[in-house]
């Protein structure tokens, strides 16, 4: 797999930086945590999806907001361009070097401090996973507002980075929305600190929401303050065979009209259906394909089983069922759901094309892309899932080369054809640079860069990312 052109001037080899620079870096982070070797840095150098991979100048490792600060300013001092880095799950290919920057990983930053368990609020570093995060305040009765098939690896850092939304966003909205303060480093160095943070602060600039969905591009997240949400114990997970997104679509109205505790809605199709039976080796979910499946699951402090099943009988699209209330039987349902992603990687490199929607045009969309792509690259395998409260359809397709971007072409002109977005909640990394005028105006573009010069003049935070060149 050929590394992906940076566009960037900052690019490096070893032998282009002056020794001093590098025996400072080793010296800031220490010789075990300042990685050259080849093999060390691989898993650093290609993404989750494996279709974006580059080379690094190196690795390093810092433990704690000074040596980021330190390393950074070096950084910026010796014209060396930086990729920050969390837990590597990102799918535009945003997180890994496109041409000899340094790698500036930020796993050891993994603390969570200073848990207000009255309050629900909570210090995370940047390294810190989702599943930490949850694991560390369920037995206090608060849970976190967004959450991730990708929990295990996926970092709170690179979550704000991207502003990442997942399956709740439909009753708790995406991670701009989880924030209450910030620390940050801005490429000179200097260490912008915002916490613990406070929910009512209204002094000058909000800049805690400007990082979020920057992707590493105006300053390195260090830590965030959180707000939490309280835990809801009682949980009733419906899986439905329906005729189409259309019908799905109105299942998720009546279901949220109904019932305020309804906390994910999700469409999914036969295809992705089949994969998933045939990687996992579980049986279809209903004797027959639907057109459409779509899961709800609803969460609140008593039982509402009864009052969804009274819902669902209420609705003519609805084919088929299936509910459960107890977690072996939840996480049997959302595993039809969940495991997309998993069987879609182990069947080849997908290119992965995560889009948002207006609700109105979302089933116009569904209905065209397949054929969309289908008509330039005819032996291509669309596979589509997503979040059917909030317009987001994750568009994966199998069978083409890693850097084919014929279809990923069509796929992003349909989308801006029908008034939506190129990305919904995965950032536009390098994967979708080439196609953000589709959606972001001349005006917006000027605006967004004229924010990057003035936080990072010399343009070493991950270069290449979200702007076109100039």
């Amino acid at each position: 797999m050929p590394p992906n052109p940076t566009n960037s001037p900052n690019g490096a080899t070893l032998a282009d930086v002056p020794p001093e620079i590098l025996g400072q870096l080793r010296s800031i982070v220490g010789e075990s945590h300042f990685l050259t070797d080849a093999d060390l840095r691989a898993t650093y150098e290609t993404d989750w999806t494996r279709r974006y991979h580059g080379e690094s100048l190196a690795v390093v490792r810092p433990g704690s907001t000074a040596e980021v600060a330190r390393v950074v300013a070096a950084c910026e001092a010796a014209n060396v361009a930086l990729v920050p880095q969390g837990g590597n799950t990102g799918l535009v290919g945003g997180s890994v070097p496109r041409g000899g920057e340094l790698v500036l990983s930020l796993a050891r930053l993994d603390s969570l401090s200073d848990f207000d368990v009255t309050s629900g609020e909570i210090t995370v570093g940047a390294g810190a996973t989702l599943a930490a995060l949850q694991q560390h305040i369920r037995p206090e009765g608060w849970s976190f507002g967004v959450d991730l098939a990708s929990r295990d690896s996926a970092t709170i850092g690179g979550m704000v980075g991207t502003n990442a939304g997942g399956i709740r966003v439909i009753r708790y909205g995406s991670m701009r929305r989880q924030i209450l303060g910030f620390e940050a480093v801005l490429a000179s160095g200097a260490v912008l600190r915002r916490l613990p943070g406070l929910v009512k602060d209204n002094t000058g600039y909000d800049l805690g929401q400007l990082l979020a969905g920057s992707e590493g591009t105006l300053a390195v997240i260090t830590a965030v303050r959180l707000k939490l949400v309280p835990q809801l114990q009682q949980r009733t997970v419906a899986l439905l065979g329906v005729p189409d997104l259309r019908s799905a679509l109105g299942v998720v109205a009546a279901v949220r009209g109904a019932m305020p505790s309804l906390e994910a809605a999700e469409a999914f199709f036969p295809e992705g259906v089949d994969l998933v039976c045939a990687h996992a080796g579980v049986p279809l979910p209903f004797s027959k394909h639907p057109g459409c499946y779509v899961l709800v699951e609803t969460a609140a402090r008593r039982d509402e089983s009864a009052e969804l099943s009274a819902v669902l009988a209420g609705i003519e699209a609805v084919e088929d069922s299936a509910i459960a209330t107890d977690a072996a039987g939840r996480d049997r349902l959302w595993a039809y759901r969940e495991r997309h992603t998993e069987a879609i990687s182990a069947e080849g490199i997908p290119h992965k094309l995560d889009v948002t929607l207006p609700l109105s045009n979302l089933p116009e969309f569904e209905g065209r892309v397949r054929a969309v792509i289908r008509a330039v690259r005819p032996d291509a395998r669309p596979i589509l899932f997503g979040h059917a409260g909030d317009g987001n359809l994750h568009v994966n397709i199998l069978g083409l080369e890693p850097d084919d971007e014929v279809a990923d072409d069509a796929v992003l002109r349909l989308v801006a054809e029908l008034s939506g977005s190129i990305s919904a909640e995965h950032g536009i990394g390098i994967a979708k640079r080439p196609w953000i005028e589709l959606t972001r105006s001349k005006a917006d573009i000027a605006a967004m860069r004229a924010i990057k010069k003035a936080l990072d003049p010399s343009g070493i935070l991950n270069p290449g990312v979200i702007l076109p060149p100039e």
